[in-house]
């Protein structure tokens, strides 16, 4: 290919470090310092470089496929916290610093010509960009809601056979069945015997909690393990009572220390401490 018709090449090459410095400064400015408040120049500089190397290499072998270069480098934007209104604006200026440098003593015909061929050199590249990380963005977003599932309702193994079940913020329907499904994964995984549902970070027991809590404790005791409902604090024990919900069937105990060394009894185990 012959490099000197694409008119972006060479100046791009020859003004690289100019373009570099105004161009991150101005992305600084763009974003109120938001980003460059966690990030240090030198990481600025580098995304912005290993972008003008997806450029260039472009402008050299336009039939080269570079999407996993851009995929990478789309990667790393969504990792660094850039919203896709940044970083579209981010690349309108950098084509804005260009097409200004460039055009400094340029005629008005020159310039349109010169529009024409930044959408043909340089838009496509920029639509790739914002393509990819729309879709890595939504990789990481998926990933995260997997991650928030599990650790919704995760089962930690605390002893042999002993496994706990630490339960924060408030749960619904989806979530019950969550906790529901890993509870018995987890008995048939981790062999456990007893089971500890720790609701001290729960802030309310309806009704429709308890009914889930008596389900998932039935449905452990059907596995051949038992279910221990603790940190019961003084109002979820008052609200239990006030609406007249059944636990007589789910043993209690209101910490999870005084949950564990229960459980570690139905083990034939116990606490002890060691001796001089």
């Amino acid at each position: 290919m012959n490099h000197s018709s694409n008119p972006f090449l060479e100046f791009i090459q020859n003004n690289r470090e100019d373009l570099l410095t105004e161009w991150t400064n101005k992305m600084k400015v763009e974003d109120n310092f938001k980003v460059s408040t966690v990030i240090s120049d030198q990481a600025y500089t580098n995304i912005c470089n290993e972008y003008l190397t997806i450029l260039l290499q472009h402008f050299r072998q336009p039939e080269e496929d570079l999407t996993d270069k851009v995929i990478a480098f789309s990667h790393k934007v969504v990792q660094m916290g850039w919203s896709l209104r940044f970083i579209s604006t981010s690349l309108g200026d950098l084509g804005k610093l260009i097409f200004e440098k460039m055009t400094t003593d340029h005629s008005d015909e020159e310039k349109m010509s010169l529009v024409l061929a930044f959408d043909k050199w340089i838009a496509p590249v920029n639509n790739e960009v914002l393509f990819q990380y729309a879709s890595s963005w939504e990789r990481t977003v998926s990933l995260q809601k997997i991650a928030l599932q599990e650790l919704s309702a995760p089962l930690i193994p605390v002893f042999d056979n002993i496994t706990v079940m630490p339960l924060v913020g408030t749960i619904d329907t989806d979530r019950a069945k969550r906790i529901m499904e890993n509870l018995l994964e987890g008995v048939v995984k981790h062999r456990a015997e007893v089971v500890l549902i720790d609701i001290t970070g729960v802030p309310v027991v309806d009704t429709m909690v308890a009914h889930h809590i008596i389900q998932a404790s039935e449905a452990v005791r059907l596995v051949g393990a038992k279910c221990l409902l603790v940190g019961i604090r003084p109002e979820i024990a008052q609200t239990i009572v006030n609406l007249g919900i059944d636990l007589s069937q789910v043993i209690t105990k209101n910490s999870l220390q005084k949950g564990i060394e229960s459980a570690l009894e139905m083990t034939n185990r116990q606490i002890g401490s060691l001796g001089e």
